[in-house]
């Protein structure tokens, strides 16, 4: 346990057709959500029981209000060594330098498409020019760590702007990471033809830029990054072609403070429900612990093995547990 994934809303101001393709859901109630006081609690948990990377996530996270009071908060626990948030870009221009300024070290920013009209398309919003006005305020506010871009490469769609959003993130000092289409509920549309493999990537990538070569980690990590001849660096996350399950290190937490150690998990443990009783920090870092230490998901190995493979829930089962929306867990 070293990376912790903290969700601060399930809603989102866009309507990525992978992600959120229904017309209308249901959202959160403000009280039921984590009050800054008890983000700031379980953090503090986390930290004691070895989490060194914390990415607040969503929905989109730019949405909660004064989430800027809740970096500078976080940013000033001292055994926090990586501290990221995620974002779809669309808010992100007029916050970007005040979130550095409050501690915040990384940005990852959502790009499925430099095109306007297909942005649109994937996204069913008109905001394509903000989201490239946010990304180039973030690449020039001098975050400590390297801004990184997020594409979600579904055939069809974009998979013929590999090589042109990698130049792009280039020429903004970025590391983009190429993500299989995965087929996580709440992408009730997935197919297994739709997914450009890691392989498929790397032959569209070198026939533009010539050789890569693979890189070696020294920790986990869901992206295989590569290298170009420049020096340039790229990441593919083939979760759905060659899943990571056994060296996973990643906790989610929800809005609502329900912990799952996956994101294909149907079931999660309830800190907000435990905190609000008023357990100790002591007994809460024990319920963390064993469920930590009795886990047993392996979601995306167990979905590779499976012939026909489909979207993983059907509308009605999220209807009836939305807890398992990518959105309401974050990602």
């Amino acid at each position: 346990m070293s990376d912790l994934r903290l969700s601060l809303t399930d809603r989102c101001n866009l309507r990525c057709f992978y992600c959120m393709p229904r017309t209308h859901y249901s959202w959160l109630a403000k009280a039921d959500l984590l009050s800054f006081e008890e983000i700031s609690s379980l953090v503090t948990l986390f930290l004691a029981l070895g989490v060194r990377k914390l990415r607040l996530t969503g929905g989109e996270p730019l949405l909660r209000s004064e989430l800027v009071k809740l970096v500078h908060l976080l940013a000033s626990k001292p055994q926090l060594e990586d501290f990221a948030l995620t974002t779809n870009g669309v808010e992100l221009a007029p916050v970007a330098v005040s979130l550095k300024e409050a501690g915040l070290h990384r940005l990852n920013v959502s790009l499925d498409s430099l095109q306007p009209k297909r942005f649109e398309h994937i996204s069913k919003r008109d905001s394509h020019r903000q989201v490239l006005l946010g990304i180039d305020t973030a690449a020039q506010a001098g975050f400590p760590k390297k801004l990184k871009l997020d594409t979600v490469v579904i055939r069809g769609f974009n998979d013929d702007e590999l090589p042109a959003l990698l130049q792009f993130a280039n020429e903004r000092n970025a590391e983009i990471r190429f993500i299989e289409y995965m087929d996580v509920a709440g992408a009730l549309n997935w197919s297994w033809e739709q997914v450009v493999t890691q392989t498929e990537m790397l032959q569209h990538i070198e026939k533009s830029f010539g050789p890569t070569l693979p890189l070696e980690e020294a920790h986990a990590a869901p992206a295989k990054r590569y290298q170009l001849a420049d020096g340039s660096t790229f990441g593919i996350i083939a979760s759905a072609s060659a899943p990571f399950c056994e060296n996973c290190n990643r906790l989610r937490l929800s809005a609502d403070g329900k912990l799952f150690p996956c994101l294909y998990a149907s079931e999660g443990l309830d800190l907000k429900k435990e905190l609000r009783a008023g357990k100790t920090h002591a007994q809460l870092q024990q319920r963390i612990a064993s469920f930590w230490e009795q886990r047993r998901e392996k979601g995306a190995e167990q979905r590779l093995l499976q012939e026909n493979r489909k979207a993983f829930k059907t509308e009605k089962e999220l209807l009836e547990n939305p807890h398992l929306e990518m959105h309401k867990r974050g990602g």
